[in-house]
């Protein structure tokens, strides 16, 4: 067994850290020994080295499972650049690459292996996978395997299988986001031979968390940004939402990027490199940006659109203040949102009959008949399917995850085509290009060398290969392909997302359609419990809000931050709500022994005396404590409300 100090020659050899953090030890300890393990880590936690150092420990690879593939892309390069082998198999990669990826795994050395949860299931995966030496299996957002969370995702569930392929080989989930139930249904459902779970507090100090009714938010956006110096995110609910905020934050003279799922994988990195890079101070963004983005310098998210889950506001918010230096999560509200958030839950789980009606449609959008389809997959355009049939686009989408949740079909909408190139011109034409560029022949000859069979088909292609190969950046390739596109030389394919639909049994009438009480009503139950959750939170202007988010995760006994907008308001006894709770608190705490204690015993949590006294005789006066006529102190039940 590797020993601690073992672990931390690792830690400083690769990292140049003296020492661990936290939990950090604890769950690495725990994975060394062969446990499967859970860790409940902050965002800024420090989880990746919970599983990288120990496999620089280990024979063999570290199976990461993670569900982005931008988060993949980024782990790879940043254990390249400390010298250590790491690669990833995502959708967007051509076979004969992921062939190559995979055997180097089996022959190559290759300590880290990433895969996406959907890539489980595939059989040339798994029939590479046997012939490798897995030292242990981490799954990253575990809490996407549980029915529970907020973010439920089918192929997390083929992890489990992996524990068939792979017997004895430990496991090591990770998530940041995780209430009593879902801990629990995590070690359920991967498997575990006995509970171990080590927690960290999902307090986060120097995070200021506001919410701020806003009868103009963009307004109200403004005067936080120009308030509050430094990088920031902006969270927005759509699309267009966050095209148009971003315009009109450049109008208003601040430099701003917009990101959202639909963007082609280029622009998504080189939005994302200028942000993180501080060409452009806010990124604003729906919640397909942030995961796994290494940005520790980030001083503000503001979310312009509550979410729909507490789980999923404290991930995002969480995103600020990574360095552990002040940093502010605002929620701005106003007074419609309450009927916009509890309307979300029309539009996720729409009536049974209209799934039942959708899942005959798409068999006529299809042309599909009664008894056929099963293992069929097909593009599927969502837009063209709402027009024909005349549906909500929203509630379309949610009826075919319904669908997919019953058993029916697979729906995915973010898998990612390859990019594709096809030469229009021969090979004597090329070399003959009137007036060529310097970046046109650095492209040309970077494909001719890494790609063939150019001239007779359209054939994949990566972007970032092309661009290592030809000494220019992948903007400049897919400028330089676009051009060449007009010219007529060749003809370019941007990558872009193709939602589809597979049918995983042969298609029924829809009145057949069953949708369970676990698949409907259940899931329906969750969802309106986390959206009241979130209700909640937004309303309630009289208990601490960091104080708010950690008992929904089970940390009952936390402190008031004396930081955030609630703490900060004047409580009647004069001082600000945060001290007056700290100083309860602290009440409390030095009665909970049963003991008899006189008031100078009591911490007066940095507060001045005269503050301490004034706050004293307002409590007596309303009957919050009692002094005895000996001297000691007396809580009453008052003080707990």
């Amino acid at each position: 067994m590797t020993s601690t100090t073992d672990y931390r020659d690792i830690l400083r050899r690769w990292w140049g850290y003296a020492d661990f953090r936290g939990i950090q030890l604890d769950i690495i300890r725990s994975i060394g020994a062969g446990r499967d393990t859970l860790g409940l880590m902050p965002t800024g936690g420090g989880k990746s080295l919970t599983f990288q150092v120990p496999a620089l420990a280990m024979e063999g690879t570290c199976l990461v499972v993670t569900p982005l593939v931008a988060l993949m892309k980024d782990q790879v390069a940043h254990l390249h650049r400390r010298g250590i082998k790491a690669t990833a198999i995502h959708n967007g990669l051509p076979r004969e690459e992921i062939i190559a990826r995979l055997e180097n795994c089996i022959y190559g050395g290759v300590k880290f292996l990433y895969v996406s949860p959907e890539r489980l299931g595939s059989d040339l995966f798994q029939a590479k996978l046997r012939h490798m030496h897995i030292c242990f299996i981490t799954v990253d957002e575990a809490h996407c395997i549980s029915q529970w969370g907020y973010d439920f995702r089918p192929a997390y569930l083929d992890i489990v299988g992996l524990r068939r392929l792979l017997p004895g080989t430990p496991v090591l989930a990770l998530t940041a986001t995780a209430t009593p139930a879902v801990v629990d249904d995590i070690q359920d459902r991967l498997g575990f031979a006995e509970k171990n779970v080590f927690r960290m507090s999902f307090e986060r100090a120097n995070l200021v968390y506001v919410v701020r009714q806003a009868e103009d938010k963009s307004a109200a956006m403004l005067h936080i940004l120009n308030a509050v110096a430094g990088s920031a995110i902006v969270y927005t609910r759509s699309r267009r939402d966050t095209y148009d905020t971003a315009r009109w934050l450049r109008q208003q003279g601040i430099s701003a990027l917009d990101y959202h799922a639909g963007l082609t994988s280029i622009d998504k990195d080189l939005r994302q490199r200028a942000w993180q890079e501080g060409e452009a101070r806010v990124m604003v963004a729906t919640n397909a940006f942030g995961m796994g983005i290494d940005k520790a310098d980030v001083r503000l998210v503001i979310h312009t659109d509550p979410p729909d889950s507490v789980e999923a506001y404290f991930q995002e918010a969480g995103r600020a203040g990574r360095d552990g230096q002040t940093a502010y999560a605002v929620l701005l509200t106003h007074r419609g949102d309450v009927r916009r958030l509890r309307r979300r839950v029309a539009d996720a789980y729409p009536p049974k009959d209209f799934v039942r009606r959708v899942y005959d449609e798409l068999a006529y959008y299809f042309q599909l008949a009664v008894g056929a389809g099963r293992g069929v997959t097909y593009e599927f355009n969502v837009d063209t399917f709402c027009r024909n049939f005349h549906h909500n686009a929203v509630q379309v989408v949610s009826a075919l995850q319904l669908l997919s949740r019953a058993g029916y079909i697979d729906y995915r909408d973010e898998d990612d085509s390859t990019s594709r190139v096809y030469f229009f011109t021969t090979r004597d034409e090329l070399y003959a290009l009137p007036s060529p560029r310097p970046e046109d022949e650095a492209v040309l000859s970077a494909l001719l060398r890494t790609y063939g069979g150019l001239f007779s088909d359209y054939v994949a292609i990566e972007e970032k290969r092309l661009a290592l190969a030809a000494g220019l950046t992948p903007q400049q390739v897919y400028d330089t392909l676009k051009r060449l596109t007009h010219r007529r030389v060749l003809h370019y394919i941007p990558r872009r997302r193709i939602p589809r639909v597979a049918y995983l049994r042969d298609r029924i009438d829809g009145d057949r359609v069953v949708l369970s009480p676990e698949v409907y009503e259940r899931r329906r139950e969750q969802y309106v419990d986390r959206i009241e959750a979130m209700l909640r939170y937004m309303s309630d202007d009289r208990h601490c809000r960091s104080r708010q988010l950690l008992a929904y995760f089970g940390e009952t006994d936390a402190a008031a931050c004396r930081r955030c907008d609630v703490c900060r308001r004047r409580h009647p006894s004069h001082l600000a709500e945060g001290d007056f709770e700290a100083l309860a608190d602290a009440l409390r705490r030095l009665v909970a022994d049963g003991q008899p204690h006189r008031a100078d015993e009591i911490d007066f949590c940095g507060l001045p005396e005269a503050a301490v006294k004034a706050a004293f005789s307002y409590m007596v006066n309303e009957n919050l404590i009692r002094i005895t006529p000996e001297g000691f102190v007396e809580v009453s039940e008052a003080l707990d409300k």
